[in-house]
């Protein structure tokens, strides 16, 4: 059985740019750095950029994103960063819990989420998705 995520790799094509990007936009906290990549905190969550010469150079069409956890006290110095576009946003908020839809510099789509699993179950559970089925959680 899966314990748990163990670590995030992000493949990135320029690592100053990238660990700029993640420590002093998001907040992440730096560990380690080399030549050709970082290690970081993001929470208790361990993330690593990767400089690789194939990382993509734009977003993809795909919903597929990495949502990181943030407090309600956060959500406005981010949406000023979205204000001065400093950072890019990629899709408006649509389901329950705040969130904001942004992009990192290579085109990685991240969403900054206020609330967890409990809180949108519960929401769901008022208008479920077609064919739902609820587990115990």
């Amino acid at each position: 059985m899966i314990l748990g995520l163990n670590h995030l790799t992000l493949s990135v094509s320029n690592l100053e740019k990238s660990f700029e990007f993640y420590t002093k936009i998001l907040g992440c906290q730096p560990v380690a750095k080399w030549k050709r990549g970082a290690y970081l905190l993001a929470g208790d969550l361990w993330l690593c950029l990767s400089l690789d010469k194939n990382t993509r150079t734009s977003p993809l069409k795909e919903y597929t994103h990495i949502s990181f956890s943030i407090s309600n006290e956060k959500l406005q110095h981010y949406r000023n960063y979205l204000k001065s576009n400093i950072i890019q946003q990629w899709q408006e908020n649509t389901s329950e819990g705040t969130s904001l839809y942004i992009i990192d510099p290579d085109g990685h789509k991240l969403e900054l989420h206020i609330g967890d699993l409990r809180s949108r179950i519960e929401a769901i559970k008022k208008a479920p998705y077609e064919e739902m089925e609820f587990f115990e959680l």
